[in-house]
């Protein structure tokens, strides 16, 4: 894979934003070039995108895929979230600026610039409230992508907090997955570590993050998505709220997602 760091400007976020974009060379491109858009993109080295990615491709297990690994700026947590819906903290307010950077921006730059990647798939992944991030973003645009990937998701964020009456209810991606006429037609990765957290709100001897993430499931299925060809879970034993355990996770993630057609998944 071909690593390049690259810049764009967006009106949206005011302020540029950097980006590391994995290419594989040219002449191993036969066919349309799939594209991943990856949140946190800071962490692409401690997540081994490229290196990871490359050996799945040198195996045969995927084909050929671009990712794009967008760094956070220092706004992350107002950037990243559910667009249009703060959490109880005011965290997220400029999650719908995010969306619009990456629909507007940055896609139709990426298309135009790389004219291989026409007619392949595209898929957004994140981890945490990157996870989150990724998940909303491709909710809302299943023109523009066929897949998510979430690792650890912080699906927990919330209207309300735990002193203020909060109930299950309150949990704004569960909400808007619910309140949406129809099923977007994407499909969903999730994966949760069983060590993700020690926090069991519900006293059920489950960790939370492994509740929301099954919850986010739930909501899924009663809108009609079937497991396990539309919505896939992954749960990792031991797995830990780090990208060391993420890095683990990812070639489930991108076997599962840009799968060779002779590579069983």
């Amino acid at each position: 894979m071909i690593k390049t760091p690259h810049q764009i400007t967006s009106a949206f976020l005011n302020r540029n934003v950097a980006l590391e974009i994995f290419r594989p060379e040219q002449s191993a491109v036969q066919k349309p070039l799939h594209l991943l858009l990856f949140n946190d993109g800071q962490e692409a080295e401690a997540l081994t995108l490229g290196a990871t990615a490359a050996a799945l491709r040198t195996a045969g297990k995927i084909e050929p895929l671009m990712i794009v690994a967008i760094k956070a700026g220092h706004n992350r947590l107002q950037e990243y979230g559910v667009a249009g819906v703060p959490d109880f903290m005011g965290r997220g307010a400029k999650a719908d600026a995010y969306t619009k950077f990456v629909v507007s921006e940055l896609l139709p730059y990426l298309y135009s610039t790389y004219k291989t990647l026409n007619g392949g798939k595209c898929g957004f992944a994140g981890c945490s409230l990157g996870g989150l991030s990724a998940f909303d973003i491709t909710w809302r645009h299943p023109e523009l992508f066929d897949l998510a990937g979430v690792f650890s998701g912080a699906f927990w964020w919330r209207k309300k907090a735990f002193e203020d009456g909060y109930s299950d209810q309150d949990r704004i991606l569960h909400e808007m997955i619910r309140e949406t006429a129809g099923s977007p037609a994407v499909k969903f990765w999730l994966m949760t570590g069983t060590e993700d957290e020690t926090s069991d709100r519900n006293h059920n001897y489950i960790i939370d993050s492994i509740d929301d993430t099954i919850d986010v499931i739930k909501e899924l299925l009663n809108k009609g998505y079937k497991r396990p060809d539309q919505v896939f879970y992954y749960e990792m034993v031991g797995g830990k709220h780090h990208p060391s355990s993420w890095a683990k996770a990812l070639p489930h993630f991108l076997t599962w997602a840009f799968a060779t057609p002779y590579y069983p998944v």
